[in-house]
């Protein structure tokens, strides 16, 4: 469907430049849009985990549903998470956070979230101007 891979450009677009753009103290560079919000990047995050999933289970083109959608729906995927989980982490004191798995996890997504940023400006971009490569 074209309205999921225009979501899919858009989400992963804005999440890549919020996750490129926000630093540790909520102060943005480029353009200073006020995309450090919580409830932004919760909105944002959902909407990428659901555009993500349901672009797995939908081909953009005809071909195969998972392979033709499978890079930007995992970055959707993944963006989602790591916004989800830095708004989590901004809310829990350091004492009070678990050291689980999921705590180790959230952490190490988070230690790359410029790269992954970049990453995932430079899928939504590639997935615009190549819709029908076989990977994106």
């Amino acid at each position: 469907m074209i309205q999921l891979y225009f979501l899919s450009i858009v989400c992963n677009g804005l999440s890549g430049y919020v996750l490129y753009s926000d630093d540790e103290g909520g102060q943005g560079e480029g353009f200073k849009l006020p995309l450090n919000n919580p409830t932004f990047h919760l909105v944002l995050g959902i909407m990428s985990i659901v555009t993500g999933v349901l672009k797995l289970l939908s081909p953009t083109m005809d071909g195969l549903p998972i392979l033709g959608d499978l890079i930007p729906a995992a970055a959707g995927i993944i963006s989602g998470l790591v916004l989800i989980f830095g708004i989590y982490r901004k809310n829990t004191s350091t004492i009070d956070a678990a050291e689980g798995s999921l705590e180790n996890i959230g952490s190490n997504l988070l230690r790359f979230r410029k790269p992954l940023g970049l990453g995932l400006l430079a899928v939504s971009l590639i997935h615009f101007l190549f819709p029908n490569a076989i990977f994106l």
